[in-house]
């Protein structure tokens, strides 16, 4: 009876540490990207489609602010930053590089925080 009750626990543990690691199909992430005009929401959008399992995105040019639902099992919130970053746009995670900052267009080109 005694190993009827560990292989019980056992395998309830074991479903138990599956169900934690599960990603989230429809995450519903906000972040904040620097820009300025309809040309940086574009670029912002189209560099979050970019991104593997993206299947929403919208900025807000106004306040500034990413909306995006991800599929977490083809991607991660850290490689949506770095795509958006990647295109010139300093997210509140990432910073863009220097080279790609530059490479916008000067209607594009926000005051970036040193």
């Amino acid at each position: 009876m005694k190993h009827l009750i560990l292989i019980a626990m056992i395998t309830f543990l074991g479903f138990s540490a599956q169900a934690q690691t599960k990603k989230n199909k429809n995450l519903k992430y906000t972040t904040e990207v620097n820009g300025n005009c309809e040309q940086c929401k574009k670029r912002i959008e189209k560099a979050a489609f970019g991104v593997p399992g993206v299947k929403s995105a919208s900025w807000d040019i106004g306040s500034h602010e990413l909306t995006v639902i991800l599929n977490e099992e083809k991607s991660s919130p850290a490689d949506l930053n770095k795509a958006i970053a990647k295109v010139g746009h300093d997210t509140k995670e990432v910073k863009a590089t220097d080279s790609d900052y530059a490479n916008l267009h000067s209607c594009c080109k926000y005051d970036r925080e040193k």
